[in-house]
C-alpha cells in the first residue's frame, strides 16, 4: 500500500524520503529534491520532477502518493474573491475562498466537511457534520491553488471555512506547521489566523505553540442568553470562560462579530460588546450578514452598522468593518456546497448589504 506524503507531519515526510533514498544509495541531496515538491514548489505526479532521473520517479510512485483534491467548481466574483468548490476521495466536498486586497491574496480555508456546532445564521450548519479533514486535505487546499496555470498563492490564511478548527485540533496543528514552515509554504504566521466560535482546549493548545500565530474568537452575541440563542456551543463553552481564555492568550484576539438586524446590533449591545472587548483588549472585527446564510435574519444596514462601531470607538475599542466580498458568487461559508446540493443559482445582493467601510475605525 503506498503512502500518502502529503498526510504525514513535515518530519515525518521528510524522514520518509530520505530512508527511502538511503536504501536505494542515493545522495543525500536527493531527499530535498524531492521534499521541496510536497508543498514549496509542489508537482501533481512524481513524474513532474525532473531533476530526478526516470528510473527513481517511477520507484516514488510505487512507493508514495501524492493525492490532489478535485476542483467540482470555481467562480470569480466582480470584486476579484474567488470561490473553489473541491470533492474529496470520499464523494465530500469543501469550500475555499481567495480574497485579493491591496497586495494581499488571503485564503479562507476549511477544516471539516459540514460543521456540527448548527449557529443559526451559518450556510454551513445546514449541511451538519460529515467528518474531519485530514492534513492533507486542509494544506491541499492551498497546494491546489498553487497548482493551477496561473498559480493563486496565499500571502494570509484565516481558518474561517466550513467547519470549526478546535474540533479538529490534530490536523489543524499539522497544517499550521505546513503553512508556516519555511521548507513548505512559509507564510508568516502573524499572517495565519485560526477562528474558532470558543472551543477552550482548542485555545489553549494554539497558546501553547511558540510561533505568532493570531486568534479570532466567534461571538456574535454579548451575553449567554443571546448567544446560546444564536450558537448551542454556548452551553458548554460559556461567554465568560471564553473571554478568560481571551485574556490568557499571550496575543492580541479578534473578536468576530456578524451583524444580524434586529438581533444583535442595539446600543445596549454595542456597550456589552464594548465591556467583553476592554476586558481581554480585543479589536473587533462586524462582519455584515453574507446573503444566503441560514435562517430567517436579515442584514443590519450599512448605516447602522456604523453607528454600531462608532459606538465601540466611543467606548474606546478599536475596531473595523469588514467588506462585504463575493455576494455575487454564494461566498457565505458551506453557500456554494449548500447551493449545489438544491441545484438553485445564486441570490442576488441588496444594495444596502454592500459595506465599503474596510479601514479601522480609531477610538
Amino acid at each position: 500500500m503506498k503512502t500518502n506524503l502529503l498526510a504525514l507531519p513535515l518530519d515525518q515526510a521528510e524522514a520518509a524520503l530520505r530512508d527511502f533514498f538511503t536504501s536505494r544509495g542515493e545522495p543525500a541531496y536527493r531527499t530535498e529534491q524531492a521534499f521541496r515538491r510536497l508543498w514549496k514548489e509542489p508537482v501533481r505526479s512524481f513524474e513532474e520532477i525532473t531533476d530526478l532521473p526516470a528510473r527513481l520517479r517511477a520507484e516514488l510512485d510505487a512507493a508514495f502518493e501524492l493525492p490532489s483534491l478535485t476542483l467540482a467548481a470555481r467562480q470569480r466574483s466582480s470584486d476579484g474573491t474567488e470561490k473553489f468548490l473541491f470533492q474529496l476521495s470520499d464523494g465530500q466536498a469543501i469550500e475555499t475562498v481567495a480574497i485579493p486586497d491591496r497586495g494581499r491574496m488571503t485564503f479562507c480555508i476549511s477544516s471539516q466537511a459540514g460543521c456540527a456546532l448548527q449557529c443559526a445564521f451559518c450556510a454551513t450548519g445546514l449541511m451538519g457534520f460529515a467528518r474531519n479533514l485530514g492534513l492533507h486535505e486542509i494544506a491541499g487546499q492551498v497546494r491546489e491553488l498553487a497548482l493551477l496555470d496561473p498559480p493563486v498563492r496565499a500571502t494570509n490564511i484565516v481558518f474561517m471555512g466550513m467547519g470549526e478548527p478546535m474540533m479538529n485540533w490534530p490536523a489543524v496543528d499539522a497544517t499550521l506547521t505546513v503553512l508556516n514552515d519555511p521548507r513548505a509554504f512559509g507564510i508568516g504566521s502573524r499572517h495565519i489566523t485560526v477562528s474558532t466560535v470558543g472551543v477552550l482546549p482548542g485555545i489553549v493548545s494554539l497558546a501553547a505553540r511558540p510561533e505568532q500565530f493570531r486568534l479570532a474568537i466567534s461571538i456574535h452575541a454579548p451575553n449567554d442568553t443571546l448567544r446560546r440563542s444564536l450558537m448551542p456551543i454556548n452551553v458548554k463553552y460559556p461567554l465568560r470562560e471564553v473571554i478568560d481564555a481571551a485574556r490568557e492568550f499571550d496575543r492580541r484576539v479578534t473578536f468576530e462579530y456578524v451583524m444580524l438586524g434586529g438581533v444583535n446590533d442595539q446600543p445596549a449591545q454595542a456597550k456589552e460588546l464594548a465591556a467583553l472587548a476592554r476586558d481581554c483588549g480585543a479589536f473587533v472585527n462586524l462582519i455584515p450578514l453574507h446573503p444566503g446564510g441560514a435562517g430567517d435574519f436579515v442584514p443590519t444596514t450599512s448605516r447602522e452598522i456604523r453607528d454600531f462601531a462608532t459606538r465601540l470607538s466611543r467606548e474606546g475599542i478599536e475596531v473595523a468593518v469588514r467588506k462585504s466580498r463575493g455576494t455575487d458568487i454564494s461566498a457565505a461559508c458551506g453557500q456554494l456546497r449548500v447551493e449545489r446540493l438544491r441545484r438553485r443559482a445564486p441570490g442576488r445582493a441588496e444594495q444596502d448589504r454592500e459595506v465599503d467601510e474596510a479601514g479601522r475605525i480609531g477610538a
